[in-house]
């Protein structure tokens, strides 16, 4: 592979935003190389700025720091040669397969004839023939992507960046185009050169990749970089490829050792993810429960519950937070409060939340200290989003408030009425 020219080249890209005078950082020191004939994933957990790399490696956001070259030339703006495939499929509704897959010819100012030879083509490739006159609200999911794909693909790019492209689509549709898109690349029959694909789902990196760019999170930084040493077509269940999974799964749930006095696991500024208080009691009596008896490997928990890496590991991680739980090289172990937790009844299990909620969530107890020493008891919510603001974006202090609001209305320890946006300790019991 280090014989075929670089396609990519992103040397120590930082990004980040303004709040209040200080630069709260998305990327920090990202060093990434694509060469020809390679697939590439970007893996990380929510906040590692996997996106937005892709996007900065697109030309459509400027990094605030660092240098990327696309084809040995500096990227400043759209690059041509350069196609991506959206989560989100992104297509036109009111424009057929046909017209959608022309779409961005049209936009280079290809002739007519040309533009309709060439989508027809990609249409072919892909496995649309058929329903080049169909509209997206005709078609599935799968089908929908797979016009996205056909887009991408009609342009002739040297590099295709995905965005997360099969994470909207059912296991079953993902599997096959995510299989039928191998074929095609190992067949040799795409005319890209080299694929940088953004994913959480950690088999699907070791499925399609040849190497795993692996990002931690807020800001992202690169962790490591993993050869994938196995040939297509690949056995998931062969021992070799689960054990990569499992070592993966180990490294990002990691934690650095630290370099001073441990700090508290958790700060008032700590962005807290969108995670229900069902799904810490499920996923608690679940690994109470047979085969696990209170420890399991979270790649094995994941695959018996359904679930991604980023729907696990939040669940996970709070537990953890909140001292139900320990993780520790892709193990999670439940504590003795955690067994407890699993155990109890509603009651019972509220109260002991509650306790634990306010001695490891301090965001939670500056809330309730605040109602007792303000008059009436009451708080207005903007009055937590001023003391936020220094620490998250918009869309994270929303994110976190309506978390510990959730969190606390079911440990009862205050109310919150969401139409005049007050907090307040009245109808809680003593």
């Amino acid at each position: 592979m280090n014989n075929h020219r670089e396609i990519l080249s992103v040397r120590n890209v930082r990004c980040g935003f303004d709040k209040q005078q200080e630069e709260l950082l998305v990327l920090d020191g990202v060093n990434v190389s694509l060469r020809e004939g390679e697939i590439v994933g970007l893996l990380g957990r929510s906040g590692s700025g996997k996106s937005t790399l892709l996007r900065i490696i697109a030309g459509l956001i400027r990094p605030t720091g660092g240098e990327v070259d696309y084809c040995g030339t500096p990227v400043d703006g759209p690059a041509k040669g350069v196609a991506m495939v959206f989560q989100t499929f992104a297509l036109f509704p009111w424009l057929t397969v046909l017209e959608n897959v022309e779409a961005g010819l049209e936009a280079l100012g290809i002739p007519a004839d040309e533009r309709r030879r060439r989508a027809l083509a990609a249409i072919d490739l892909i496995g649309l023939d058929g329903f080049e006159n169909a509209y997206p609200r005709e078609l599935s999911g799968g089908m929908r992507q797979r016009v996205g794909f056909a887009r991408a693909l009609v342009v002739d790019p040297t590099l295709l960046l995905m965005d997360e492209p099969f994470s909207a689509l059912d296991v079953l549709t993902a599997e096959t185009l995510r299989t039928d898109l191998l074929d095609l690349w190992t067949d040799g029959k795409l005319p890209i050169k080299s694929v940088l694909i953004v994913t959480h789902n950690i088999e699907e990196a070791v499925f399609m990749c040849d190497r795993i760019v692996l990002l931690s999170s807020k800001p992202g930084r690169l962790i490591a970089e993993i050869k994938v040493p196995f040939p297509h077509p690949r056995n998931r269940l062969d021992p070799a490829f689960r054990q990569l999974v499992d070592d993966i799964y180990a490294r990002m749930t990691a934690r650095p050792v630290p370099t001073a006095a441990p700090k508290p696991s958790l700060e008032e500024g700590t962005a807290l993810p969108p995670v229900s208080t069902n799904l810490l009691a499920g996923l608690a009596e679940t690994l109470l429960a047979e085969p696990y008896n209170g420890k399991a490997d979270l790649p094995e928990i994941a695959r018996t519950l359904h679930l991604e890496v980023d729907d696990l590991f939040p669940v996970a991680e709070v537990l953890h937070h909140l001292q139900f739980a320990d993780m520790s090289e892709g193990d999670i172990t439940l504590t003795p409060a955690g067994r407890q937790f699993a155990e109890y009844d509603t009651q019972e299990r509220k109260q002991l939340f509650a306790a634990h909620l306010l001695n490891h969530v301090p965001l939670a107890r500056v809330i309730v200290d605040a109602l007792h020493q303000h008059q009436g008891q009451n708080v207005p919510r903007s009055y937590f989003q001023d003391r936020l603001e220094k620490y998250l974006s918009e869309s994270a202090e929303e994110e976190t408030l309506d978390t510990v609001i959730s969190w606390g209305r079911y440990a009862e320890i205050f109310s919150y009425n969401d139409q005049s946006e007050q907090f307040s300790l009245e109808d809680i019991a003593a």
